[in-house]
């Protein structure tokens, strides 16, 4: 693959992602609101949904990882991906970059909390249905 075309097929997939992390927020927040409300059918297609979007994002990262290692060697990054472009082109693809790390960190967050309510409910449940290990504090 020519050096021009893996650096599109770069910032193509960067492009993407951007556009899958809004998804996925869309879809932790619908997960989460499943949750809330004890649907199992929602949670049911709310995991499949972010499993399959999870799915696409990992193989985008791997060509990614594929064509920053085409373009720069094999310990190369993506700011030296960036550096071979021109500098309008280079600040716009750093701006995209940094957006993508902060659409990943939020839905890290959001798969955290989304993770932390099941995990209680998941408890609470634990509970009701088998009891307390122990209901008074030994004297």
């Amino acid at each position: 693959m020519p050096r021009q075309d893996a650096m599109r097929a770069l910032l193509a997939g960067i492009g993407a992602d951007l556009q899958a992390y809004a998804e996925l927020q869309v879809l932790l927040r619908d997960q989460f609101r499943a949750a809330l409300r004890h649907k199992a059918s929602e949670l049911a297609a709310a995991a499949e949904a972010i499993e399959t979007q999870v799915d696409a994002m990992q193989q985008r990262r791997a060509e990614r990882v594929a064509l920053v290692q085409r373009l720069v060697g094999e310990t190369g990054n993506m700011a030296q991906a960036f550096a071979l472009l021109k500098s309008t082109a280079r600040e716009k693809m750093e701006a995209d970059w940094a957006s993508l790390e902060q659409a990943v960190i939020e839905c890290k967050r959001l798969s955290k909390r989304n993770g932390d309510l099941l995990a209680e409910q998941y408890t609470i449940m634990q509970r009701v249905l088998h009891g307390e290990e122990q209901i008074y504090a030994p004297a």
